[in-house]
């Protein structure tokens, strides 16, 4: 494993993107369980896109027009649902930091989607791990699903640090009803901003 490897996939997971951002979402708004478990359900996002790559439909995605435009729009619908149901979130927090009750499945269920509709994923795991691997090498499929893992791991526990981090700001301010109302509009503004960006994006 090459020190350019971990580097670029510091960089790639560090970005704030959709991944992070629900995962500082939860965090702030459900607690460093919430996070996690955030953070747990982007991580498993990464999966189909890593599968892709290496039995190689991600080419098959990056030569089809149709299938690519396909999943970015649902990708951009989905954003958009995000955005529309966090702004119209007016559950309440009570002083001793519990959040109204959301399903742990639901969570997930939400962080897995997020990854999974975004097709540059399967394309930047396509472009980017062969880099890494020998060209010729016997157990390269498994060098690369090994890079593949790594690479999960280092996406969980980054997106897992936002979450907390991000829960151990709730006390400064669960107790300000204005601050929670402007910090879901901020998300929501988040949210519609991933999701333009993710419209203008081409192979």
């Amino acid at each position: 494993m090459s020190i350019a490897f971990l580097l670029t996939s510091l960089v790639v997971v560090a970005t704030p993107g959709t991944g992070a951002v629900y995962s500082i979402a939860a965090g702030l708004s459900r607690g460093a369980r919430a996070g996690i478990i955030a953070a747990f359900g982007c991580t498993l996002g990464v999966v189909p896109h890593m599968i892709a790559a290496i039995t190689g439909l991600a080419a098959i995605l990056n030569a089809s027009a149709i299938a690519f435009e396909a999943i970015k729009w649902l990708g951009v619908a989905y954003l958009l649902f995000l955005a529309w149901q966090t702004i119209r979130d007016t559950s309440s927090i009570d002083t001793d930091g519990q959040a109204t009750p959301v399903s742990f499945w639901r969570v997930i269920r939400t962080a897995v989607l997020i990854n999974l509709l975004n097709p540059k994923l399967t394309i930047f795991f396509f472009a980017f791990l062969p880099q890494f691997v020998p060209a010729g090498e016997r157990d390269g499929t498994w060098h690369m699903i090994g890079l593949s893992l790594i690479f999960m791991a280092m996406t969980f526990v980054v997106f897992a640090l936002y979450g907390v981090f991000a829960a151990t700001m709730r006390n400064q301010v669960i107790t300000r009803p204005k601050v929670m109302a402007w910090l879901r509009r901020t998300f929501a503004a988040t949210y519609v901003l991933l999701a333009g960006r993710l419209a203008l994006e081409s192979r």
